[in-house]
């Protein structure tokens, strides 16, 4: 086979390999998106797991770790939930307010450009009412599709449990299946890959925290309702690569300018929201969560797109811990040393 054959047959062997290989990832989204899900939060409670395992057996520490991670998130739940309904129900007030600055706004856009009335959203759209359904019954009813999801929210900590109880079974199962002079290697990129997953999500913890205090001082001085919960839950949301920060300068404006109708407030938001991502780049995000990921900003921005292209919004979240761990393995991988330096933030020594 001369090179040029080679070079064919090797493209269309990579090409139909990533195909079957996204194909395979959406399809078994169901088991995996769960698995890696609870595999990285493992990684996250696992220090508190071992500080409770220095007083208790294994199984009371891991159980006891995976009811603290369960409660902290069904808290996040029902604080979403409860501030959907706060908005839900205030909608007819919001609509209300709201009608005069469309008609402004339209008048504004229909003088100026070429679109006609007609081509606008009439005031009716604001409705979110459907025939024979009752105000806000598309939220409720996204709710309640929401609820198919309990089982697959429950498999999802009894998943964590079994990692953090049988996680030295695991461990030695992937020491075995090499040969004994590359244990001590594989023992390595286990314990890096460990090591990057907790020391990122833990800057980014820390961060979010930062992020929440920033946010409740800004909203709480603008005049946004329940200005913590919206502030908390907006900074939870960074937890999404580049998205996380818009949909929680959605959320804000949703129950800050939309419930108000506030100019003001509008400018206040605006103005937290832009100081608050000053501060997560220069200052919060380089000395905070810095190089905890080893990643290239190239390659996360790529890897954050194929995450949600593959599972949504769970593989946008997962995508730049699990790309760490892709790169660590494939740097040390003699085979695969030339994809992990062009995964890596190396500097290029050259």
């Amino acid at each position: 086979m001369d090179s040029n054959a080679k070079i064919i047959f090797y493209s269309a062997t990579i090409v139909t390999g990533t195909f079957f290989l996204a194909w395979g990832l959406v399809e078994a989204k169901g088991v995996l998106a769960p698995l890696t899900t609870a595999t990285v939060l493992a990684l996250v409670i696992l220090p508190v797991a071992k500080w409770i395992e220095k007083k208790l057996p294994r199984g009371i520490a891991s159980l006891i770790s995976t009811l603290a991670l369960m409660i902290i998130s069904l808290v996040f739940i029902v604080a979403l939930s409860y501030q959907t309904k706060v908005f839900v129900d205030s909608w007819p007030e919001v609509k209300q307010t709201m009608q005069p600055k469309i008609e402004t706004w339209k008048t504004l856009v229909t003088e100026n450009t070429f679109l006609a009335e007609d081509d606008l959203p009439t005031g009716d759209s604001l409705s979110l009412e459907k025939e024979g359904t009752g105000e806000g019954a598309p939220i409720v009813s996204m709710f309640g599709r929401g609820a198919g999801y309990i089982g697959t929210y429950l498999l999802t900590f009894i998943y964590v449990f079994f990692i953090l109880n049988y996680r030295r079974r695991f461990r030695t199962f992937l020491l075995r299946l090499f040969p004994n002079n590359e244990g001590e290697e594989v023992n390595k990129i286990v314990q890096e890959s460990a090591n990057v997953v907790q020391q990122y999500l833990m800057g980014k913890l820390i961060l979010i925290a930062l992020l929440a205090v920033i946010y409740s001082i800004g909203l709480g001085i603008t005049g946004v309702s329940n200005f913590i919960l919206v502030s908390i839950m907006a900074a939870i949301l960074t937890l999404i690569p580049y998205l996380g920060n818009i949909i929680g300068f959605v959320f804000a404006m949703v129950f800050g300018y939309l419930t108000s109708g506030d100019v003001g407030v509008l400018i206040g938001i605006v103005a937290t929201f832009g100081v608050a991502q000053f501060f997560e780049s220069y200052v919060l995000q380089p000395y905070v969560v810095g190089q905890k990921v080893d990643v290239h900003p190239f390659i996360v921005i790529l890897a954050v797109i194929a995450g949600n292209a593959l599972w949504g919004i769970i593989g946008m979240t997962l995508a730049i811990p699990v790309m760490g761990i892709i790169t660590i393995v494939f740097l040390h991988v003699p085979g695969l040393q030339p994809f992990g330096y062009l995964f890596s933030d190396k500097k290029d020594d050259s």
